[in-house]
């Protein structure tokens, strides 16, 4: 059986002088998979664009900037991790540089800019924890990981880089 998954991106925008992310705050819509938790920004990708024109768009859409400069920091498949046990397979970028004035706000919740160091300290999905220093870290090389989920929950946690 051929794997399907949604393909998503999830991007991190940091300030000029790469001290502060850019986060939502997931806290208007009581139905959401992520009330309560912060998280990059980013989305589904569309039929017909490429990943770094849905990343564009959906940092576009949920913070009203548009990016001039993106990283490809890593790729991670999310088995299991939908509302009813959905794959997902996400492109994580890094946002370095932007014109704009980020919303304060979306449907989705909150945007607040979070000092790098604290990030960890946010609630969040579990998995973030883990992959977090990596989009963050000097090492040039993408990461490519694999996080499983079930019920909600992260089963085990694997990445290489090359």
């Amino acid at each position: 059986m051929p794997y399907t998954p949604i393909v998503a991106t999830l991007g991190y925008v940091l300030t000029p002088d790469r001290q502060q992310v850019l986060m939502i705050h997931r806290n208007t819509r009581p139905d959401d998979l992520h009330l309560g938790k912060y998280n990059g920004l980013g989305g589904k990708m569309e039929p017909g664009e490429d990943i770094a024109t849905c990343m564009q768009r959906e940092i576009r859409e949920e913070a009203a900037i548009e990016c001039e400069s993106m990283r490809l920091r890593g790729t991670l498949n999310w088995p299991g991790f939908g509302k009813h046990g959905e794959d997902w397979l996400g492109f994580i970028f890094l946002i370095d540089a932007w014109r704009g004035t980020p919303l304060q706000s979306n449907h989705e919740g909150a945007l607040e800019w979070v000092a790098r160091e604290r990030l960890l300290e946010l609630p969040m999905w579990e998995g973030d924890r883990h992959f977090l220093p990596l989009v963050f870290d000097d090492d040039p090389r993408p990461f490519h990981g694999v996080m499983p989920y079930r019920d909600g929950r992260m089963q085990s946690w694997s990445f290489s880089r090359f």
